[in-house]
């Protein structure tokens, strides 16, 4: 005997004490499926048998088996079950997880039950016990369906449980396989001419006219409509021929919409309002002939409520889904897939207010719905509507998936006049859906406690709790607006340490990592003398309220490499930005690269005014008053005369502590300048980091410094073309050039370069390799380190530094600033991009040395 049960659903096995229920869980189903009420009550009680921890032992039972639908796994439940109520709460919690509850019933002769319970020594009661449960059950079978079970199956022999076996079908809506790739049209109302030419437009071959439309799909996609076929327009009956035929050719897939479930209604014969529509429909329909009716309600009788496909990445519903109910199968989901969701009230027209489901969405999967109508597609939380109300004089929208574009029709003319002005604006009043009032606000549960990313770069990274504290005090109190920080660029890691002479860095040992990587090119670019800063720069302040979401902010922003603004004054900012907007005019890179905005990766010169504040109160501070105070020192030691020649070694030792300290202020006030106007300011772009639909990592290095190169030549006294060199470090040759290039930098006052490989993304034999090492000049060092910090005592102990703590933050700020511009590029919600930038500043909570 075979046994169809749904593959996601609650089996409940009924059956006396010794009817083999364990056993035939144990044949059928996987060890993890099956929760035994005895292993509960020996969890609880440390004995199988202890009936006073029954009770305990069914709550971790509800609870292990809730657990599990939940996450939509089978689950199988191993106890008597005999009795009404030991099944009741098993069936509300099928219908909580709406999953269906399915009864197999092992009716043995009481008589067989006691003969094996006696073989088994944990089974020390009396046959009147298995005789109580036996009659139990019995009373009870006849009802069984009322309770709530829909698939039962009753064995009555050892035989016939002998021939059991189980196949496990997948659900109606479960098209995961199916991988598209999808063009999922919205609320067609009845709009032949408008569907034909979206299709045509889509690249589909039509034929056949209006009587036998057939459309035919280019190679491999499919189309899905989200419902509401019917009503209100003026071809419904040609609509439903086509959406029908391509159905049946398997060119096409189709979820049913609320105007359906009305039209079937009318169709069986039912009492139906001709309201909304719904009376063209039939009128159009009276001249169809009489088989053609009974197809369309065959046709929508079969349709499903909402389908999953592609692996789950995407679910297609009418009126959209929340997370927990995809992938399901009850009433409530029907409902909820046909409706949505509503508040109980009616707008000033008589129509439901809707709760805005989307704005609360945190789902994996793509949602892709319509029945709500308006005036443009946008993307919320993975989620877009695509009915664009072309029955009242709107469009006819598809959007191709996994492309994520939108291609759309316009109305011939308005079919229909809405209870509600169309087009309109966004908010209750116009469309009987709650306010978006939560679309830029972000939940702190999205980056409270622990927390585990997973990039696509560096597999999963780690935020811990602590680290997660600290940024969310920092980015409450002092970032930029969080829609704009869509990035924040990694730490770097210095090369290793340089083990002779009074070098500390050297080109040395960055050449030998990226070759022992199995890097045989890098770039070498030059390290400015400034800060770190991420510049954001639109086309226009329409393109930022559009793209970004914020209106009244201007074209763009400047922020730090910890999301804090780098501007106080915000028209400096204004003019900054409007500069690099010419630049972006001039250069032809708009165009060039088919965007209307830009994210650069660049320093900012001079110094942040918070560093050059650190320079002059404190390290600056110490070296000029070294400067100053030790020559009257020497002085004093040459007039105290000779003791042993003592005298003579004081004066040399402080002689290098005043070459020491004047080394250190010449290396400080190359940093500094003060900033009174914008031409005091330089920006070096090194990153073109992302623009419209593309982050530029899959090009090389080479690439991004001739195109903002580009850029710096439409405005010579801004923004500052980045020297570079490339250098083949399996070529002695080629190394000596480089290292040559960087003592003429360090020794010329700079500050030092970077080493790259020439691609952006390199993995070697143990994966991702570091992006960058920073290899600074000898002078520069003594910003960080000291002023003395090249005599032997302390330069021995530098040599003692380890890198490899600093790599590894650095690969994981890597990976999650990169993951943060791919999701922005690819329309992700808000709170996904804004999880890895926090990631980011998370982390730079991490214990590392900060002046590595």
């Amino acid at each position: 005997m075979k046994i169809s049960i749904p593959e996601v659903c609650l089996v409940v096995l009924v059956g006396p004490s010794g009817s083999g229920k364990s056993s035939f869980a144990r044949k059928h189903f996987l060890r993890t499926e099956v929760i035994s009420s005895d292993y509960c009550r020996g969890l609880i009680s440390d004995d199988e048998n202890d009936q006073g921890a029954t009770a305990e032992a069914f709550d971790l039972l509800h609870t292990i088996a809730g657990k599990r639908l939940a996450n939509q796994k089978l689950t199988v439940v191993d106890a008597t079950n005999v009795k009404p109520e030991d099944r009741k709460p098993l069936v509300a919690l099928a219908r909580r997880h709406h999953c269906l509850p399915v009864a197999v019933v092992l009716s043995l002769h009481p008589k067989l039950c006691h003969e094996r319970n006696q073989s088994r020594g944990d089974r020390n009661f009396g046959p009147h016990v298995v005789r109580q449960q036996a009659q139990q059950m019995r009373r009870s079978m006849r009802g069984l369906k009322r309770e709530g079970f829909r698939n039962i199956t009753i064995l009555t022999s050892p035989e016939e449980i002998d021939t059991v076996s189980f196949e496990r079908r997948p659900l109606w809506n479960n098209r995961r396989d199916d991988h598209g790739p999808f063009d999922i049209i919205g609320d067609v109302h009845g709009c032949f001419e408008e569907l034909y030419a979206l299709l045509e437009k889509l690249g589909y071959t039509l034929s056949g006219g209006h009587e036998h439309p057939i459309a035919t799909p280019p190679a491999g996609r499919k189309a899905v409509f989200v419902g509401d076929l019917v009503d209100r327009g003026p071809n419904a009956p040609a609509v439903l021929r086509l959406a029908m035929n391509m159905v049946a050719a398997g060119a096409a897939l189709c979820v049913p919409g609320n105007h359906e479930k009305k039209l079937l209604r009318k169709l069986r014969g039912r009492d139906v309002r001709l309201t909304h529509g719904l009376a063209e429909t039939i009128a159009q329909l009276e001249n169809e002939p009489p088989e053609f009716r009974d197809q369309v309600a065959t046709f929508i009788d079969g349709l499903v409520s909402h389908y999953v496909l592609d692996d789950g990445k995407l679910v297609v519903a009418h009126a959209g889904l929340r997370e927990d109910l995809q992938g399901r199968a009850s009433a409530q989901v029907r409902e909820f897939a046909l409706y949505g969701e509503t508040t109980g009230e009616t707008d000033e027209f008589g129509l439901p207010v809707r709760y805005d489901w989307a704005a609360d969405y945190r789902g994996s999967a793509m949602v892709v719905y319509g029945h709500t109508p308006v005036p443009e597609a946008e993307w919320l939380n993975r989620t877009i509507c695509i009915d664009t109300g072309c029955v009242f004089g709107g469009k006819l929208t598809a959007l191709q998936y996994p492309e994520k574009e939108l291609c759309e029709v316009e109305a011939r003319k308005q079919y229909y006049e809405s209870a509600k002005p169309f087009p309109q604006s966004d908010t209750a009043a116009d469309t009987g859906v709650a306010p978006r009032q939560y679309n830029d606000l972000l939940d702190i549960g999205d980056v409270q406690g622990k927390r585990i990313l997973t990039t696509r770069m560096h597999r999963t990274v780690t935020i811990r709790e602590e680290n997660a504290t600290a940024a969310l005090e920092v980015m409450s109190r002092f970032a930029v607006d969080p829609r704009w920080l869509i990035y924040l660029p990694p730490t770097m890691s210095p090369s290793e340490t340089h083990p002779e002479g009074d070098y500390l860095e050297h080109p040395t040992e960055a050449f030998a990592y990226f070759r022992n990587q199995g890097v045989p090119r890098v770039i070498c670019e030059e390290k400015h003398m400034g800060s770190r800063a991420v510049v954001i720069v639109c086309r226009s302040e329409a393109v930022a309220t559009k793209r970004f979401g914020i209106g009244g902010q201007g074209i763009g922003v400047v922020y730090t490499r910890t999301g804090r603004p780098f501007f106080t004054d915000a028209d400096l900012e204004a003019r900054f930005l409007d500069r690099i907007r010419r630049a972006l005019d001039t250069s032809g890179l708009w165009d060039e690269l088919g965007t209307s905005w830009v994210c650069i990766d660049a320093e900012l010169m001079p110094w942040s005014t918070k560093a050059q504040e650190l320079l002059r109160g404190q390290y600056a501070a110490v070296g000029s008053a070294s400067c100053h105070a030790l020559p009257d020192v020497m002085a004093a030691l040459r007039r105290a005369g000779d003791r042993n020649g003592a005298t003579d070694a004081l004066i040399g030792k402080f002689a290098a502590r005043a070459q020491a300290a004047e080394s250190f202020v010449a290396a400080y006030r190359g940093y500094c300048w003060p900033v009174n106007e914008l031409g005091d300011l330089s920006l070096a772009p090194f990153h073109l980091l992302a623009t419209e639909g593309k982050v530029h990592v899959d090009r090389d290095h080479q690439w991004h410094m001739d195109t903002l190169a580009k850029l710096c030549r439409a405005d010579r006294e801004l923004l500052v073309e980045t020297p570079y060199k490339i250098i083949d470090v399996t070529d002695p040759e080629s190394e000596r050039e480089g290292t040559e290039w960087w003592l003429s930098l360090t020794e010329a006052g700079g500050e030092g370069m970077v080493v790259k490989p020439l691609d952006w993304v390199v993995r070697g034999k143990r994966g991702l390799i570091q992006p960058a090492v920073k290899c600074r000049g000898r002078e520069y060092l003594r910003i960080i380190y000291g002023p003395e910090y090249t005599a032997p005592e302390h330069i021995d102990r530098l040599r003692k530094r380890n890198v490899g703590t600093k790599r590894a933050l650095a690969l994981r700020e890597f990976s999650l600033g990169l993951e943060a511009l791919h999701r922005f590029v690819d329309r992700e919600p808000l709170y996904r991009v804004h999880e890895c930038a926090f990631g980011v500043l998370a982390l730079e909570s991490e214990p590392v040395d900060p002046r590595l």
